[in-house]
């Protein structure tokens, strides 16, 4: 008599499947070292999927805050703009402190975006993070550097805006 053995298929379909299912629950996963220590963003971790403004300038994980024109307060509004305008979701705010998250398309990977607002400094330091992985492939970078054109360019807008034209 001969035996057949059961396909393996079936097997690997529930492998698969709860593979898939791990991926997509930790894309979606909680934030961590999000918010303020001792009046600071949270320094990035040593992978390379974050960066910051805030702590050791030579690390490859720095980048410039931005640069506050006039007023702190239309600043700030002007950043919470250009936050949902590129398309983040406002998660968290309070006192000079923000948090967005911003969802990549195809895999819904978030990513958390932290501003903190330095009137004394007169800028706006910032952290961008991904939630899942080792690289980022350079996405936060990419995004705080397109956050600050945008923010820089309405900001330029809005100060042309509020001189009055010289006469000759």
């Amino acid at each position: 008599m001969r035996t057949v053995s059961p396909s393996p298929r079936p097997l690997i379909a529930r492998i698969f499947l709860v593979g898939m299912m791990s991926l997509l629950g930790a894309c979606s996963s909680s934030p961590q070292n999000v918010g303020l220590v001792d009046g600071h963003l949270h320094p990035c971790p040593p992978r390379p999927n974050c960066v910051c403004s805030e702590g050791d300038r030579t690390a490859t994980s720095w980048i410039a805050p931005f640069a506050v024109q006039g007023s702190p307060e239309r600043a700030w509004q002007r950043l919470k703009e250009v936050v949902r305008d590129a398309g983040g979701a406002i998660a968290d705010e309070g006192d000079g402190y923000l948090r967005a998250t911003f969802t990549s398309r195809v895999f819904r990977f978030v990513d958390d975006v932290e501003f903190l607002l330095d009137e004394k400094e007169g800028v706006i330091q910032v952290r961008s993070a991904s939630r899942l992985g080792y690289s980022d492939l350079g996405v936060n970078r990419k995004r705080v550097e397109r956050l600050r054109n945008l923010f820089e360019r309405d900001g330029a807008a809005d100060q042309g805006a509020t001189e009055t034209p010289s006469r000759p």
